[in-house]
């Protein structure tokens, strides 16, 4: 199908109030490396970039895939949500942050309709795909564009997309070149009201961080008007309110910006007294974020209008990106073993650590099928204070499994968990950050046991208990079943970071970890 006029696929619909569901962005200047998580300029060949999976014997069979380096010369960057595309060439908006993800908006919400709004400039072609939960894609439609200011919408249904699918768009330059001025994904507002947002960051000496995301927020506030108070819960001796700059920003936020220094409860202490504020602040929502990420502003207002459109009140939670590595998606949901009591990766064939710099959405299969998760970590997650109402703060436990229990707890209670592509905040990976070999790994076996006693289906916690049970330190030497502390004598590494206590290590009972 081929438009050439502005509304073609609205007849009739004039006095729809549409929100603004989604929006086309770009990666700032620092961010530059980011860009496959936001645009790809590779051509499609139809054949799969080969995996090392692949090459051990697992086929994936994908339909137009990008298997070509990314273009370097083929667009320009203009700002935030505009680009130029250079004459004869051709920019997809398959990707991680600008696809729109039809089938979570299908199954999680009452709409049934999105539409896509674009805005160009020159001469050359808008181009709409819709893919299946098989991540097989097909064109829609074809709009032929020109002159000054375009406009080009399309109404795009929904109904097709039960168990995964997105939309995107591409954008083809003629003989000229082609500016993108913005786009929009946009949903009928009728019945929907505009929640307000308590955005709290726990932190622990990391001002640094928090100072940059404070500014990243108040330099777009203007597009987050759900927003209407940032939170910091500093529990350091580093304090955020010292950090050089820090002043500046603040008055910026003109009072929306609030710093509360509070003794060291860990992060459970932290989170719980976000909850606590966004509730007698009567927001509608308490967003919750790590300090020790970096965000994507336009992820605040995408978790927050989704929340706004769920069907029952529903936490909305992000994915994690690698710090260190900006276009590894490292977690994409996850899910609870009930026997074992034990999270994992949450989806058939979903990856760890996929890299858009390899293979982008459209070589991707998996990541077309609609995840079911049970939680969502906190790094990022938004919760209803309606929920909190019901169902209480974190559990005090200091650090570890306050989230995973928290959305436990919300799922018995009739509130579910989703986890929403497009949202997201960079994170160290847990290779950079593995705190189950360090003294936190007690917290994460004691709340594991105590998570486990309050919520597990099965007589004493399942199998986690009887594990614990089995074994002398939790996870390491299963020499006794009597508590051991764990010291290698030949690495003088403590426990839990090695396999076997002292005395077996001495005495040549096993083998130790890191001989």
């Amino acid at each position: 199908m081929t438009a050439t006029t502005q509304d073609i696929n609205r007849t009739g619909t004039e006095d729809v109030s549409y929100r603004v569901l989604q929006e086309l962005v770009f990666p700032a200047k620092d961010r530059l490396p980011t860009q496959p998580l936001y645009m790809d300029t590779r051509s499609d060949t139809g054949t799969a970039v080969p995996s090392e999976d692949a090459l051990q014997g697992d086929r994936q069979i994908v339909v137009n895939v990008a298997s070509q380096p990314a273009a370097t010369d083929s667009l320009t960057i203009l700002g935030r949500r505009s680009l130029r595309v250079h004459a004869r060439n051709t920019v997809s908006f398959a990707t991680y942050f600008n696809a729109f993800p039809a089938s979570y908006w299908r199954h999680n919400t009452h709409l049934r309709e999105v539409v896509l709004s674009v805005r160009t400039s020159g001469r050359g072609s808008v181009t709409v795909y819709s893919s299946n939960a098989r991540g097989e894609s097909v064109p829609v439609s074809v709009h032929e564009v020109s002159g000054d200011e375009q406009v080009t919408e399309a109404a795009l249904p929904l109904k097709a997309f039960a168990d995964g699918g997105w939309y995107w768009f591409d954008l083809a330059a003629a003989d000229e070149s082609l500016t993108l001025l913005g786009a929009q994904w946009l949903g009928d507002g009728a019945g929907t009201t505009e929640g307000t947002v308590t955005l709290q960051i726990t932190t622990m000496n990391k001002p640094s961080y928090c100072l940059t995301n404070a500014r990243l927020l108040v330099e777009q506030q203007e597009n987050l008007p759900q927003v209407s108070e940032v939170v910091i819960v500093d529990q350091g001796n580093q304090k955020v309110v010292e950090e050089p700059g820090f002043r500046e920003v603040q008055d910026r936020f003109d009072g929306r910006l609030r710093v509360i220094d509070q003794a060291n409860l860990g992060g459970a202490g932290g989170f719980a007294r976000g909850m606590y504020e966004a509730v007698k602040a009567e927001s509608t929502y308490v967003l919750l974020m790590d300090d020790d990420v970096e965000i994507e502003p336009e992820a605040v207002r995408r978790v927050s209008v989704f929340a706004d459109y769920c069907k029952r009140p529903t936490l909305v939670g992000g994915h994690m990106i690698d710090l260190l590595n900006p276009t590894k998606i490292h977690n994409f949901g996850e899910a609870m073993d009930p026997y074992s009591f034990q999270y994992a990766p949450a989806g058939d064939g979903v990856e760890t650590g996929h890299d858009f710099r390899r293979n982008n959405l459209r070589a991707t299969p998996w990541m077309h099928r609609r995840v079911e998760v049970d939680y969502n970590a906190w790094w990022m997650c938004l919760i209803p204070t309606q929920v909190i109402r019901e169902i209480g703060l974190a559990l005090p436990v200091f650090i570890k499994w306050d989230d995973v229990e928290y959305g436990i707890r919300a799922k018995a209670a009739g509130y579910r968990t989703v986890s929403l592509p497009g949202v997201a905040v960079w994170h160290l990976a847990w290779a950079d950050k593995d705190d189950t070999i360090s003294w936190q790994a007690y917290f994460h076996k004691r709340n594991q046991l105590v998570a486990a006693l309050l919520h597990s289906p099965f007589d004493r916690g399942g199998r986690c208990s009887r594990a614990t049970a089995s074994r002398t330190c939790g996870t390491c030497c299963p020499c006794s079943t009597s508590p051991r502390r764990l010291g290698c004598s030949r690495c003088g590494t403590c426990w839990p970071g090695r396999r076997l206590c002292t005395s077996c290590c001495r005495s040549g009972s096993g083998t130790c970890a890191s001989s």
